[in-house]
């Protein structure tokens, strides 16, 4: 069973973003000094040899080189592709958009989405998008983080979802069935025990960023969907992370913590290798990014994130793109996002590379047939959430932010003060 979660907030609430965001006047980055207006955009855009600017954040690296480099071998067009440093990202974005200076097409964490259309950096294609034949078949989660006041301002670009992986050669050692996903989270807490109590040098039980807000939010917020709870109210100003559910986890992490089986060096991971342990085949099991899958280099079993009892659900992320408000090439860039959405793309460039794919139509593909674990990542990923609020980055991802208060007072120190650190988690989301 899959949980599935959808806030209506989701439409109009907004991620902060950081200071210094400043909306003037636009300046062109890129092309001819009259950009076409959005509505009189062909429905395929225009591919006549420009040359288009596109920035995206590196853990989207793979992905977006992949996207880029075929639309360039099969287009007159050509894109010009610059990968930022996650960290520095956020703060890219607010220069380039303060000083007129944003690429023609940018792609954005999705939880920032909803404050940089509010901010006015990407131009309004609802006439594009609503043209397309499949449009009802697009992740919803990210559509409706770019709609603002009923327009629509951005595609999905890479989705990246949350799943429980389980190396199931590490598995077989341990004497579980590497072909059975742990139903529940005490199922996945005794696995990793098992696994730690081989006692292999180097190898340990399970992983997490301890000392990072959004790899648990990203890690641990669907369990307590998948248990029939929320982690926030519908309009993302209150914190509801002292529920069962979350105490739940708080306390099974708190306990394999305790016992051993969490890798070294997770108590001070700030998020830049929280996956290499498992990458490198010395981590049993874990909650893991979907988009990492094909990079690795033994056989792991892929499953939704299950709840405390029953059900699984996903945190369903990744970025979203659009046309930014500085492009004078708006034609040429509707070109390449219209192609991004195509079979050709999503299925001979993403799903052949593993990948989940953005549209629902096209989720039983020729590859995710020759690859269960690519089924089960596509249909979790039209049912997991999307959590979004005003003050997202400063209540969960930021370092220091309260949730990672909340998380470190539970699990490393085991105080007794969810309740209070919840009410601090409140607090900074109703500013």
């Amino acid at each position: 069973m899959i949980t599935t979660r959808r806030h209506a907030a989701l439409r109009t609430a907004t991620a902060v973003v950081a200071a210094g965001v400043l909306m003037g006047g636009l300046a062109a980055c890129a092309g001819s000094d009259t950009p076409t207006p959005a509505e009189s955009i062909p429905a395929e855009g225009v591919d006549d040899g420009s040359t288009l600017t596109l920035w995206t954040r590196a853990p989207m690296e793979r992905q977006a080189k992949l996207l880029v480099e075929a639309y360039n071998d099969s287009h007159d067009n050509n894109v010009e592709l610059t990968v930022v440093p996650n960290d520095d990202y956020v703060a890219k974005v607010g220069a380039a958009a303060g000083s007129g200076g944003l690429p023609d097409l940018f792609a954005a964490d999705i939880v920032y989405v909803p404050n940089w259309v509010q901010q006015g950096l990407f131009t309004d294609i609802t006439e594009q998008i609503d043209g397309l034949s499949y449009k009802d078949s697009i992740n919803q989660g990210h559509l409706s983080a770019g709609t603002y006041e009923g327009q629509e301002h951005v595609l999905p670009f890479v989705l990246d979802l949350s799943m429980l992986m389980w190396n199931k050669e590490l598995f077989t050692e341990a004497g579980l069935d590497p072909e059975k996903a742990p139903a529940t989270l005490q199922e996945f807490a005794d696995a990793a025990k098992a696994i730690q109590a081989l006692g292999k040098d180097g190898v340990s039980g399970t992983s997490a960023g301890l000392n990072c807000g959004g790899c648990l939010v990203f890690t641990w917020f669907p369990t307590v969907w998948a248990s029939g709870e929320e982690v926030m109210n519908e309009d993302g100003t209150e914190s509801l992370l002292n529920g069962d559910a979350a105490q739940e986890v708080y306390s099974t992490w708190k306990d394999l913590y305790d016992a051993g089986a969490v890798a070294p060096g997770s108590a001070d991971e700030t998020g830049a290798t929280w996956v290499a342990g498992f990458q490198e085949g010395n981590v049993g099991i874990m909650p893991y990014p979907a988009t990492l899958l094909s990079a690795l280099d033994f056989d792991a079993g892929v499953a939704g994130l299950p709840g405390v009892d029953s059900g699984a659900s996903t945190f369903v992320g990744g970025d979203g793109i659009g046309i930014s408000k500085d492009s004078k090439l708006s034609a040429q860039a509707w070109n390449f996002l219209a192609w991004m959405m195509s079979e050709d793309a999503q299925v001979q460039v993403l799903a052949k590379d593993g990948n989940a794919v953005s549209r629902s139509d096209l989720a039983d593909n020729e590859y995710s047939a020759k690859d269960p674990r690519l089924v089960t990542i596509n249909e979790v990923a039209g049912k997991g959430d999307t959590p979004v609020a005003l003050q997202f980055q400063q209540a969960f991802n930021a370092p220091g932010s309260p949730w990672l208060t909340l998380v470190r007072n539970a699990v490393l120190q085991g105080t007794d003060t969810v309740d209070a650190d919840n009410d601090e988690i409140s607090s900074v989301l109703s500013q």
